[in-house]
């Protein structure tokens, strides 16, 4: 099933959506994908969330598993990080990068470990928008006499449980004890008898799991969660958790022409541990010489929201461009990324932000904006 899109356009949609539709949620376009932006409210949902257990239908993010030769020095070439180290069970967020040390994509690698002496397994998680790309990139530079690759973008669902409450409410579901996963762990059992895949990771700054399984099972557990009281939770709340914990967006915050280092994203570059890999010359230089832009965060005055594409400015002058803005539910101010001249992106740098044609007071904070003492640690 598809729905048109401004007449041009067909938009997939998850083995969820009839769930969306029955539940009245509003859903929007997001990455080739028909989506519920939210269903009770976004300030409703994101306080879920942080107060107790929500849950998304992330079923339109890729899902490739590989398996075979040499497969953790092969994607070692592809990412700036140290994916040596990883143990089975252990996952890294890194980033994809092309020849000029741009991020093709944001990703998280989870390794599963050896099957025999000679065969390595991983699955990788990409972003719905970027799946083909991704995909394309990866088949370009694997050997795929010795890895198998495959694609199960569509034939998968992948829902994320995420907040304080998580995982007890996930636990009744599952055959495995939840309870010793670490931050970025991740384990093959079972729900309703049926295989899954769980890893405790997220995209809201809360404890959390996401979990991927069968359509029918997947569809099994969310009507499940539901009936315990988990509250089920669009784009709309998801985009607002994520700022809070300064979690990048694709496509906003990092794109094709941002390199990690520019985005905050240094404790990804491994180049002291690291041999060769696409882009390294670049962030050499960036390490040696420094970088002209960084990815700041700005608090805003009263109830001034900065949007993506506003204009950032130091005494008059344009210094800058918003990324990602919102109110924060969670802090109750105004909260934004932005790219700022390198010489300006100290904490407390009193900055300006353009909005709607006045500039308004804005400083450069810390990031993340907000920290949960709920999270589970590596």
């Amino acid at each position: 099933m598809a729905k048109p899109e401004n007449n041009t356009q067909f938009l997939a949609q998850t083995p969820l959506y009839h769930i969306g539709v029955e539940l009245k949620a509003r859903f929007t376009s997001f990455g080739g994908w028909e989506m519920p932006v939210q269903y009770s409210g976004i300030t409703q949902e994101h306080q879920a969330v942080r107060n107790a257990a929500g849950m998304f239908d992330i079923s339109h993010m890729g899902k490739f598993t590989l398996q075979g030769q040499n497969l953790i020095s092969q994607l070692e070439k592809l990412v700036p990080s140290d994916l040596s180290r990883l143990q089975p069970g252990q996952a890294q967020y890194t980033v994809l990068l092309n020849e000029q040390a741009g991020i093709i994509d944001d990703i998280i690698i989870y390794y599963q470990g050896r099957e025999n002496t000679d065969s390595e397994k991983a699955v990788i998680i990409v972003n719905a928008a970027t799946t083909e790309k991704d995909k394309t990139w990866l088949l370009q530079h694997l050997d795929l006499d010795t890895i198998q690759f495959q694609d199960l973008s569509r034939d998968k669902i992948l829902i994320a449980v995420q907040g304080p409450k998580a995982t007890s409410h996930l636990q009744s579901f599952v055959s495995a004890d939840l309870t010793p996963i670490k931050a970025f762990g991740h384990l093959e059992t079972t729900i309703f008898g049926q295989p899954a895949f769980l890893a405790r990771t997220g995209y809201t700054g809360e404890d959390g799991f996401e979990v991927m399984v069968d359509p029918e099972v997947g569809i099994k557990l969310w009507q499940s969660l539901y009936d315990a009281g988990v509250i089920p939770c669009g784009l709309g709340c998801r985009d607002t958790l994520r700022l809070e914990a300064a979690m990048a967006l694709y496509g906003q915050d990092i794109d094709d022409n941002t390199t990690p280092l520019e985005a905050g994203l240094g404790w990804l570059v491994h180049l002291d541990t690291k041999s060769d890999f696409i882009g390294r010359e670049i962030l050499q230089q960036q390490k040696t010489v420094g970088v002209h832009r960084k990815l700041v965060g700005l608090q805003t005055q009263g109830r001034n929201i900065s949007r993506h594409g506003y204009y950032v400015l130091s005494s008059g002058e344009v210094v800058g461009e918003v990324t990602s803005g919102t109110l924060s539910p969670t802090l109750g101010y105004p909260i934004a990324l932005a790219y700022v001249s390198s010489q300006l992106a100290t904490v407390k740098q009193e900055l300006e932000v353009e909005i709607r044609g006045k500039a308004y007071p804005a400083v450069v904070v810390k990031r993340p904006f907000y920290r949960s003492k709920n999270r589970v640690t590596n």
